[in-house]
């Protein structure tokens, strides 16, 4: 009889590091991963001691609280200033936004509230019939498809939804053209995966051939992706390749697929600390303009992603820094005063490296 297989088994972390240490090139090897959870995964398990020197993986824009534009939160503010219960998740309140966040507002009278859910916000329309009631949407591929749903589900009229959805391939694709990434391959997020499916990273990425690993969450995945990564960069094989085939076909989640895309249509989109990436962002289809908050208030806010003075958030969502690497980082911005953004969102870099010491030596 076979031995039961263990996510963390020493035995097999060993094997992935010396089949790691053995692709591993000579010359320096940059690996960019696009997701929170395996910031968390690499950092939490100390999974950077098992890469030989020449190899780093680093996180890009993969928080999508750290990636929404001030503008939009300045938009979200201005909404309840003219009255209306904004809604939304946690980790948004306390980005600061263009001079002041969504905690910042509610502590001078703003009705904000925190939701864990599209459906939570909804109930609150329901309950609140004489006010608007505004869900202020962030998320990638993973959370747009819950916002889809509510829309389709015939909300109460005091309901709509202010969107900063964000699509994952359009800023993986965006970063290659930024200079100075020097981007070898890419980690490809498993959650984002699920939804999309492998296939959706190809004509984004296709042009640039470069190696993609969707991968897992717990350390033996990390590690496993890794040497994906580095057999298609020894190999000089680039291509999309499934490294968590339990979780993530080929044509992703068709429901999910489904229901963006009778909700939503891509457009250009603000990503914070990166600029205007073409389609990749999503907005409401032409049907659902009356549950458009953009459209339902009157506020005009000019974007303004003017960058925080010391703060070297934008080199960190574009993974060309680590968070050490600023001199702000545990000294005047740490989570409980947060200067950038990259510190306040569970899922943003800087706030894991706070919480589970970044790069630890052995």
């Amino acid at each position: 009889m076979s031995q039961p297989f263990h996510f963390s088994d020493p035995k097999r972390a060993k094997e992935l590091s010396d089949a790691i240490r053995i692709l591993a090139p000579r010359e320096p090897v940059k690996l960019v991963h696009v997701c929170g959870t395996h910031e968390i995964a690499i950092t939490r398990n100390g999974l950077r001691r098992f890469l030989p020197a020449s190899v780093r993986i680093l996180e890009g824009p993969g928080c999508p609280v750290c990636v929404t534009p001030a503008a939009d939160i300045e938009t979200a503010i201005r909404m309840g200033e003219n009255g209306a219960i904004v809604c939304s998740f946690g980790d948004m309140l306390r980005v600061p936004g263009m001079g002041r966040s969504l905690e910042s507002a509610r502590a001078q009278g703003v009705d904000v509230r925190t939701v864990l859910s599209a459906d939570e916000a909804v109930r609150i329309a329901r309950e609140n019939t004489k006010r608007e009631v505004v869900f202020f949407a962030v998320g990638f591929e993973t959370t747009a498809p819950m916002t889809a749903a509510v829309v389709l589900d015939d909300p109460p009229p005091n309901f709509s939804v202010l969107t900063s959805h964000k699509r994952i391939p359009p800023a993986m694709a965006a970063l290659l053209d930024l200079p100075d990434t020097g981007i070898a391959g890419y980690l490809a997020p498993g959650h984002v995966s699920t939804i999309l499916g492998t296939k959706a990273y190809e004509p984004d990425l296709a042009r640039y051939r470069i190696p993609v690993v969707v991968g897992g969450f717990e350390p033996l995945d990390v590690l496993y992706a890794i040497a994906l990564l580095l057999r298609q960069i020894h190999d000089k094989a680039p291509r999309v390749e499934n490294g968590y085939p339990r979780a993530v076909s080929e044509g992703g989640n068709p429901a999910a697929l489904a229901l963006l895309d009778a909700v939503f249509e891509t457009a250009d989109a603000a990503w914070r600390g990166i600029g205007t990436i073409p389609a990749s962002g999503l907005k409401l289809r032409s049907e659902f303009h009356s549950r458009d908050a953009r459209r339902r208030f009157d506020v005009r806010v000019e974007e303004d992603d003017a960058e925080i003075c010391g703060c070297r958030c934008p080199e960190v969502l574009t993974a060309r820094a680590v968070p050490s690497d600023c001199p702000l980082f545990a000294k005047r911005c740490t989570p409980l005063s947060p200067v950038g953004p990259c510190m306040v969102g569970a899922e943003g870099a800087c706030s894991i490296w706070f919480r589970y010491e970044g790069e630890r030596p052995l």
